[in-house]
């Protein structure tokens, strides 16, 4: 077998159970272990991966609520699934619902970032990559068949499909052609390597002496992305070494947890002052200086704007339906983006 097989399978189940059930963790699942067998039971057919769409799934098999868990508990009969097979499963396009009719035919494009940056205690930017998703959310009559193309395709890298797309036309032209699952999912991921520069910067200044450390970190924007940067969090785990720490903000809120992880809530840098933290920690007796250093993990999140670069070009459908509305945005988020002091 295809090592990438079972791990694209794995992935999928994942993606579907969270899907199911709105999150996925081990009490979800034991909560949920009726749904999950017979989930599974549909997904893999004697070692193969047979139905892995989520809205061909949901017609097999009613997503739990309230109402059948109740019912179930009421008559006994836990089992969701359908008497009837969908007639999808037997089509040339099995993730595609047959017969589907919408008053109004709308396809909406989200290109979804999120940057993975490195950042080494004098500042220098180590490693800065972006990995994307274009997610579909398309409810359009019948069997549409749609072509999407990008103004600037070579910058992508690791570019992985969802099944509907075809292969030939990405290879000699660079345009995705598919015909779309009803409603939301991802057509395809990607990644956009050894960018340059990042949105905002994060400068720690950590010094120590006589049992005692003194911490300044300041925040602001380093690249204006032309959109507003919000959501803005700075997170560090504090050495175990150290006894307490009394630390504030000229803008956000600070809160130490008592595993010793310091969260700073910063939300929207403001235009007249940049938003620094600063504090005392006190370390542990016979202990002069710090020998550990934190690890800050930043966040933040960019509405309307992909750091990436990538543009899309245009979206068409082969037949026009009546009432077409089409729509694109872009979000760009952090990832694992790190600051070493």
């Amino acid at each position: 077998m295809p090592p990438l097989m079972g791990i694209e399978f794995l992935c999928r189940v994942a993606d579907v159970l969270s899907d199911y059930l709105e999150g996925l963790n081990e009490d979800v699942i034991k909560d949920n272990f009726v749904i999950v067998y017979e989930l599974l039971d549909e997904m893999i057919d004697n070692g193969f991966p047979l139905t892995t769409e989520p809205n061909i799934l949901r017609e097999m098999i009613a997503p739990p609520n309230i109402v059948s868990k109740m019912l179930s508990v009421v008559t006994g009969n836990s089992s969701n699934v359908s008497d009837t097979l969908p007639g999808a499963t037997a089509s040339c396009v099995p993730w595609r619902t047959t017969d589907i009719k919408y008053a109004n035919n709308e396809v909406y494009v989200d290109l979804v970032e999120e940057m993975d940056a490195i950042i080494n205690r004098d500042g220098v930017l180590v490693k800065c990559e972006i990995y994307g998703e274009v997610q579909v959310n398309s409810h359009i009559t019948g069997v549409p068949e749609l072509t999407l193309s990008f103004a600037n395709p070579s910058i992508m890298d690791d570019v992985r499909f969802h099944p509907c797309v075809r292969f030939r036309p990405w290879e000699s032209h660079h345009i995705l052609s598919f015909v779309p699952p009803d409603g939301l999912f991802k057509l395809m991921s990607y990644r956009v390597k050894k960018l340059k520069s990042t949105p905002i910067y994060v400068k720690p200044q950590i010094t120590s002496d006589a049992g005692t450390c003194r911490i300044n970190v300041m925040v602001g924007i380093r690249n204006d992305p032309g959109k507003m940067v919000d959501s803005i969090t700075v997170q560090f785990q504090l050495p175990s070494c150290v006894l307490s720490a009394d630390v504030t903000a000229n803008h956000g809120a600070v809160t130490v947890f008592t595993n010793k992880m310091c969260n700073w809530s910063i939300d929207r840098i403001p235009k007249d002052r940049a938003p620094a933290l600063s504090g005392t920690l006190m370390l542990e007796t016979g202990l002069e200086r710090l020998h550990v250093f934190p690890t800050f993990r930043v966040g933040f999140r960019i509405q309307g704007v992909a750091l990436s670069g990538l543009q899309l070009d245009k979206l068409d459908l082969r037949v026009v339906p009546s009432r077409l509305y089409k729509g694109f945005r872009a979000l760009t988020r952090s990832g694992l983006y790190e600051v070493r002091s």
